[in-house]
């Protein structure tokens, strides 16, 4: 048994409490109480911000070009955008126009180099570990818990393509160009790293949560003010399908007051297939219809993810969260699932992401599946088209 079990929890239950506070989720007097120190310290986040930003645009401190395109995709929000899968078709276009890519990570959540290493490398005068390299393009070197869930899960994906993980993305740039020969940079999640010079910045949207509160961290979920979007080359409405057509064009309107140049592009989130989580079982989404399930998460937006299996047919009959990245142990997983199979429930469902994180293989007692999720364009207009031509004219 546990015995850090109940600690745990009490863990687990803070740190929700919390995310609901920043989501805007809980109105209870004790979410009153956190939302008035929360917004006192957005205050101090917001001035960090602001002087950053005044030191990188007036030169105080310096971004640095590595001499190849890099493209940055990012957001104005913490995470739930569905940036990864955006990444991972952006990538697959620019390897098929002929360029040879890497994808540039700080591996959020991944094992970081321990303090007595760093402190031996100082005393010693021994230059730092080089970057991470979760995929050269061939094969994936490296475990979740040294890459990063959202690395390991592009390296998976992208034959062809090298995965990078430091937090010193101008190091990792000038890595994969110098030893891994590559002529493009694709810098995931880098809307607000001035360090790096990009060549062009795409930023994305999440339409039916675009910016939470209004209010900057840790009061909402804005990493910075709105009128920094006027940044951005190209602008992605992610999971366009989920609001109306006049919310849409009404969010459109709202992006033009800060960015008036930028083409916008609505874009969906497609399932595409079932896949089994421990073998190579592929299942076609029609078998959703009817089932009962048990869906586990541990992402920014799980509503959009349960919100796909209901819309396939599907009834959920048990549903846990949990933090974005969470790291699921042996027992979560088992806990889990007992109470998936109290509830009658059939399968369980989590999304790709969560199953990269689940490098082991408890006894369960229910099939076990992911939704693999794909991006799709609405309308006629493809954006990888325009942002193609964008780098090549700059």
């Amino acid at each position: 048994m546990d015995v850090f079990r109940p600690l745990k929890r009490l863990k687990h239950s803070c740190e929700m409490c919390i995310k609901d506070v920043i989501y805007n989720r809980r109105h209870d007097a004790k979410a009153r109480r956190l939302g008035v120190i929360f917004r006192l310290l957005s205050y101090l986040f917001y001035s960090v911000v602001f002087f950053r930003k005044k030191a990188y645009s007036h030169r105080w401190l310096r971004g640095q070009h590595v001499g190849c395109s890099v493209i940055v995709v990012g957001n104005l929000t913490v995470g739930g955008t569905g940036k990864t899968p955006v990444v991972e078709k952006l990538a697959r276009w620019l390897q098929i126009k002929g360029r040879k890519v890497a994808v540039l990570s700080r591996g959020y959540k991944s094992k970081k180099e321990s303090i007595l290493k760093k402190i031996w490398h100082w005393m010693f005068h021994i230059e730092s570990y080089p970057p991470k390299i979760v995929s050269d393009g061939k094969n994936c070197l490296l475990p979740y818990e040294k890459a990063g869930d959202e690395p390991l899960l592009l390296a998976k994906n992208l034959p062809g393509v090298c995965v990078v993980v430091d937090k010193d993305r101008v190091k990792a740039g000038q890595y994969a160009i110098q030893h891994l020969k590559c002529d493009t940079l694709i810098l995931d999640d880098g809307f607000q790293y001035f360090q790096l010079k990009g060549t062009l910045y795409i930023l994305l949207m999440d339409a039916t949560y675009p910016f939470g509160n209004g209010h900057v961290l840790p009061r909402g979920i804005l990493r910075e003010p709105l009128k920094n979007m006027q940044r951005a080359h190209c602008i992605l409405l992610t999971k366009s399908d989920q609001v109306m057509p006049t919310k849409l064009k009404a969010l459109e309107r709202f992006v033009r007051r800060y960015n008036k140049t930028a083409p916008i592009y609505p874009c969906i989130h497609s399932p595409k297939h079932l896949k089994a989580v421990f073998d190579t079982t592929i299942l076609p989404l029609t078998e959703l219809r009817g089932r009962r399930l048990a869906a586990i998460s541990g992402i920014a937006s799980p509503k959009s993810f349960e919100n796909f299996l209901k819309q396939q047919g599907a009834t959920l009959v048990y549903r846990e969260h949990f933090l974005d990245h969470y790291h699921y142990s042996k027992e979560d997983l088992v806990g889990f699932f007992a109470k998936a199979k109290e509830a009658e429930a059939e399968w369980v469902i989590t999304t790709e992401k969560d199953a990269v994180r689940l490098n082991f293989m408890p006894e369960l007692n229910l099939p076990f599946f992911f939704l693999r999720m794909e991006v799709e364009w609405v309308g006629k207009m493809d954006p990888l088209q325009n942002i193609f031509a964008k780098l090549l004219s700059i």
